[in-house]
């Protein structure tokens, strides 16, 4: 372990953790190697649309590309802005990666440049059309609106960080009565169409792939149904390795994880050690 990364402080996590890279080196082709976007690859930035993967990251997983049996990206976003700020497409030794946007309601295959997009739920549509009243009747009109298509994303980093707190309630009544989800982040809400975590879509994915062992990395609470879906494969004999990805601003992962590395960077660095270890020079 280097000092890119700290391991989990109790001693079963470390154990757990130098097992499961045990396991992936022993056999790559059964490893899947899932990543968070915004976070973990990227950092948090004021702009997401200038949030872009870290080059080390990306790099490195061109080189793991080529020996894991399957590498993935589960984000919020949807899979184009992934695609456009990760720079994946077309990149040697990615032919196998696959993109869940959206919390797994979206996906795009780099072996056949195919995307699947389901239609914009009539309750985001509503959303969007009466969101910017509704900030201002709530003296919220400051407040950064990213409409995702599926989902709207209320930003308030760089504002009063009072404000994400004070619109929590009013945010869970409005999602309530339009029948959405609402998912917290890092200085932002997000309300989305109900059916679709990043838990549901690692273990399809898993299934799908035929995974023996699964490496899942996320920084926030969204990425908390993914840790819970590698729990569970481990139940079933799968082996599992959590990474989280450190922050000041949120550590809810921390006690779940086996791995936690100091953010973005630190991410890049575990990367390129492992494509290091794994990809013969």
């Amino acid at each position: 372990m280097t000092a890119s990364s700290r391991v989990a402080a109790s001693g079963e996590a470390a154990s757990r953790a130098a097992a499961a890279r045990a396991s992936v080196v022993a056999d790559p082709a059964g490893t899947l190697l899932a990543l968070d976007f915004d976070g973990t690859l990227s950092h948090i930035v004021d702009d997401p649309t200038r949030a872009y993967a870290h080059p080390d990251s990306v790099e490195a997983l061109g080189r793991l590309g080529s020996v894991l049996g399957q590498l993935a990206i589960i984000t919020g976003r949807p899979v184009r802005q992934a695609l456009d700020l990760g720079g994946f497409e077309g990149r040697a030794g990615l032919e196998r990666l696959v993109i869940l946007g959206q919390y797994g309601a979206e996906r795009w295959d780099a072996a056949d440049g195919r995307t699947s997009e389901p239609d914009r739920p009539a309750a985001v549509a509503e959303l969007a059309s009466t969101l910017p009243d509704w900030l201002v009747e709530h003296g919220a009109q400051d407040v950064r609106i990213e409409d995702k298509g599926l989902a709207i994303a209320l930003h308030t980093r760089g504002i009063d960080p009072r404000l994400l707190d004070e619109l929590r309630e009013p945010v869970d009544r409005l999602a309530a009565a339009l029948g959405l989800a609402v998912e917290p982040g890092r200085q932002v809400i997000e309300l989305r169409g109900l059916g679709h975590d990043k838990g549901d879509a690692l273990l399809a994915l898993a299934a799908e792939s035929g995974a023996r062992q699964v490496i899942f990395g996320g920084d926030d609470l969204g990425d908390l149904p993914a840790f819970a879906a590698v729990e569970q494969l481990r139940t079933q004999g799968v082996g599992g390795l959590l990474l989280c990805s450190a922050s000041a601003e949120q550590d809810a992962l921390v006690a779940r994880a086996d791995i936690v590395l100091d953010g973005p960077d630190a991410v890049a660095a575990w990367l390129q050690e492992l494509a290091d270890e794994l990809v013969p020079a």
